[in-house]
């Protein structure tokens, strides 16, 4: 882009971006969106008993094989992945729909997530290898935002789809949209393959993959989600400590070997850069205010307002809205503001906004006064949510990216998982029945969760300095795909700020 040529604000419209973001939001969607027909799901096929694995299982799935796909997209390339992961990720949802048991229907959601993870673990390379310098950030944040929100407006969608068509067209509105995405996929993504790995480990490391970590991973993080989503209000057991004991262990495993592999599934010295630490930070307590927060938030709607479903997910709306706009901003400030103050200035107004609504929820309160409370904390998120992202691009080597979006990824599910059990905990300290009880612990919910961010504020400030973010990279004048082997472009060092990391590995230069 010339210097005469005008900012963008808005990243220019490509198939790519469209065939990313709905991908995307089908798949944060059906995490979420499940969980509304459960009641419906336990009567039908469950005989009544609960039928909680059902997104269990699906979550399991996605956290643990979304870095394992993320670092496989670097080394085999996006398009084929990408495409498995659609026309897996659809099939299920036959599957899913066609379900005559709750056997049948678990099966199901460990091939959805499974196909989830790939979708999710190469949103961000496909992006990064179509777009450049500000487009890219801009790009990126328009991804974040939308997945974000449409997180947020999935228990609405839920609910109008299941009290209308029963709890199959759940799973079944996945069929026409994931055949879209497919044909639109074979249409626009590059047939030449992704970065290819070439790291510093050599083209031959790159051949190579860590089968046992991938393995030691995925036992790692499945044990973690079963424990963070068991019920809060049951005894701790001693299959409750086996289970702790292998995600321990096998974590522990997984860390060892990824320092003595010579093609890790996750490469451990990228989190000796504070930029890059201080992003995946921020990505973990987002998802954690995000997610966490709005359960309980919209259960105060529903208990302490007396709201319908519908009326609930419709007051979360600032909050969606609030959340696309301002991660445009967001990705737009980066550009001429230290992106550190930028993500800190975003879980600032959030944090207002939790506090905000700490204060003025009671089992009386109009729904209109809590508009402009959650539009601070919609806005907020959206301008510290995008530029995170495109923070932990910018400070990575581009045949990582890959690995990177597993990554954020895999703290994403984790973060609402740790958001959901955590905050449940406050919930029921404060909480109980009744109207009152409910509005108590959901006080109790956004108060802690206004410390939160108070904590990423910090976070953010400290650890992503602006002599810790090379600055980004001119677009370039052509607007088509990027080439498959994408090196860097002058300018994307900080020659300035040299850091000890940099000379250790030089896999982790941007170079000229």
């Amino acid at each position: 882009m010339s210097a005469r040529q005008k900012p963008r604000r808005l990243p220019p419209f490509s198939g790519v971006l469209v065939l990313v973001m709905a991908s995307t939001g089908l798949v944060v969607v059906d995490l979420t969106i499940v969980a509304i027909g459960l009641p419906l799901i336990s009567a039908d096929i469950a005989d009544g008993a609960s039928a909680e694995s059902v997104v269990v299982t699906y979550m399991v799935a996605t956290g643990a094989l979304t870095q394992i796909v993320g670092s496989l997209s670097d080394r085999w390339g996006r398009r084929s992945l990408f495409l498995a992961g659609i026309g897996v990720f659809t099939l299920s949802s036959l599957a899913a729909t066609a379900a005559p048991d709750l056997l049948w229907l678990n099966i199901a959601r460990v091939a959805q997530g499974a196909g989830a993870a790939a979708i999710m673990a190469n949103g961000i390379p496909l992006l990064a290898d179509r777009y450049a310098g500000e487009e890219r950030d801009l790009a990126i944040g328009a991804w974040g935002s939308f997945a974000t929100a449409a997180g947020l407006l999935a228990p609405v969608f839920g609910g109008v789809l299941a009290e209308t068509f029963g709890w199959r067209a759940v799973f079944a509105v996945n069929l026409p949209l994931g055949a879209a995405a497919w044909a639109l996929a074979v249409r626009v993504l590059p047939r030449a393959p992704g970065t290819g790995g070439a790291g510093a480990s050599g083209a031959g490391a790159a051949r190579r993959t860590d089968w046992l970590g991938g393995l030691l991973l995925m036992l790692g993080l499945g044990a973690a989600t079963l424990l963070m989503l068991r019920p809060g209000e049951t005894p701790w057991s001693a299959r409750d400590t086996a289970v702790l004991v292998t995600a321990c262990a096998a974590t522990a495993a997984f860390l060892a070997v990824q320092l003595r592999a010579p093609a890790p599934t996750l490469e451990l010295r990228m989190f000796a850069r504070p930029a890059f630490s201080g992003a995946m930070l921020a990505v973990l307590l987002s998802r954690v205010l995000t997610i966490g927060g709005s359960v309980y938030l919209v259960l105060y709607f529903s208990d302490g307002l007396g709201m319908s479903p519908t009326g609930a997910g419709l007051l979360m709306t600032p909050i969606f809205l609030a959340q696309i706009v301002m991660g445009m901003v967001g990705s737009k400030l980066i550009g001429t503001r230290p992106p550190g103050l930028v993500i800190g200035a975003g879980y600032a107004l959030k944090g207002v906004g939790f506090a905000a609504l700490a204060l003025l929820i009671t089992p009386g309160t109009p729904w209109w006064a809590l508009v402009v409370p959650l539009l601070a904390w919609g806005a907020g998120g959206g301008i510290a949510g995008a530029p995170v992202m495109a923070v932990a691009v910018r400070v990575t080597a581009p045949e990582r990216v890959g690995m990177v979006a597993g990554t954020v990824s895999t703290l994403a599910s984790l973060g609402a998982g740790v958001g959901t059990a955590a905050l449940g905990a406050v919930f029921a300290l404060r909480g109980g029945p009744g109207a009152e009880a409910v509005t108590d612990g959901a006080r109790a919910v956004l108060g802690v969760s206004a410390a939160l961010a108070a904590v990423a504020v910090l976070v953010a400030v400290t650890l992503i300095g602006p002599r810790r973010v090379p600055g980004r990279a001119p677009a370039p004048a052509a607007q088509g795909p990027a080439p498959a082997e994408r090196r860097p472009v002058p300018g994307t060092e900080d020659p300035e700020s040299p850091t000890e990391e940099d000379d250790e590995d030089d896999s982790f230069r941007a170079r000229t």
